[in-house]
């Protein structure tokens, strides 16, 4: 059994069912303990009675130090405050032998056992690098590793690095850079000397994320999708992808992320299949919950056909894609349109 953890709000409530249904999708046994951080994500998920889930309330979970601090943090601030004590919490409540924190917005390609090839007896910590594309490298401002997925073991090693940063996020857990600190991901830095059993993740399939994926070639492979690394030439599985700063609009636009740079496959086989699995969320949600807002969808802004348009004679220019139709280039390019029912 597989155990994880997450936490979102109301406006990520879509990326975390979307989270939910690809590790039913890809694994046979696994168990996520969801956090919702309003009474609206509770209401919804408490009703939809996840087969694989536990729902546990702010009101079970925050205890007298996190709700002291709650009022002078932002939301999204507080929610990367929670993270170590969300993991405290499932493992200690549960008794749980080990957790992996999951960000709300990673999804699932294939079975993540195989990544927990790597979690030997004597590792008590995964986490995982961002592994930047030297291009996008934002090691200095948010730090190595990436919050994304971190496996805590329930025992003296893990529970001493948890609880350490726990500690440091109750301090100080602000969305700004500031002697050597953002949110609560720069306190890994140094968790390889800091603490023991210590355990970087090897698989490249486990964090594909908007700032590394230029280096791989990701492919079709049968039934699953795969990647190369142009470097080595080794070959992997996709198992999760972070689908950060991926954003809607109430135009009917997607905004695929912060204008990194993604190939025609990377669009067809990894961001495309994610959006529809998210609309499709949306389309459920909506039909019992009218007009409630699950997907954090901005309004206004987002792009009109002429300035799609206008990108494409600048990627043309640009030659940044091979021989492209204008449909395909309009289809991938940044912006995605799709249905916005709830308008």
């Amino acid at each position: 059994m597989l155990n994880f953890c997450t936490l979102f709000d109301i406006n990520y409530l879509s990326r975390g069912l979307a989270l939910y249904e690809s590790l039913e999708r890809n694994c046979a046994s696994f168990h996520l303990y969801i956090f919702p951080f309003d009474d609206k994500a509770l209401e919804i998920l408490l009703s939809l009675n996840l087969k694989h889930a536990t729902i546990v309330s702010l009101k079970e979970f925050e205890d007298e130090e996190l709700l002291k601090l709650k009022s002078g943090r932002t939301p999204v601030e507080y929610c990367w405050t929670c993270t170590p004590s969300i993991i405290l919490y499932s493992l200690e409540k549960f008794n749980l032998d080990f957790c992996t924190y999951l960000d709300a917005d990673t999804y699932f390609f294939s079975d993540p056992l195989a990544l927990f090839d790597e979690f030997k007896s004597d590792i008590s910590i995964i986490i995982t690098q961002h592994r930047y594309t030297p291009k996008y490298d934002a090691t200095k401002e948010s730090g190595k590793y990436c919050v994304q997925f971190v496996t805590i073991r329930n025992d003296g090693d893990g529970l001493k690095a948890l609880k350490w940063w726990r500690q440091q996020c109750n301090e100080w857990c602000y969305f700004r850079y500031e002697e050597g600190r953002l949110g609560d991901q720069k306190y890994l830095d140094d968790w390889l000397t800091r603490f023991n059993g210590v355990h970087e993740l090897a698989h490249l399939g486990g964090g594909l994320a908007p700032w590394n994926v230029q280096q791989y070639d990701i492919f079709q492979k049968g039934a699953v999708v795969a990647g190369i690394e142009k470097t080595s030439g080794l070959e992997f599985k996709a198992v999760f992808f972070h689908f950060h700063a991926l954003k809607f609009y109430d135009n009917g636009t997607v905004k695929l992320n912060n204008d990194h740079d993604t190939s025609f496959s990377v669009r067809k086989l990894i961001y495309k299949p994610y959006i529809t699995h998210i609309i499709e969320i949306c389309r459920r949600i909506g039909e019992k919950w009218p007009g409630v807002d699950v997907n954090a969808t901005i309004k206004g802004g987002g792009g009109d056909s002429a300035s799609i348009f206008e990108r494409i004679k600048n990627i043309i220019r640009r030659k940044r894609y091979e021989a492209y139709s204008v449909y395909n280039i309009v289809e991938f390019e940044g912006l995605w349109r799709y249905m916005s029912w709830h308008v």
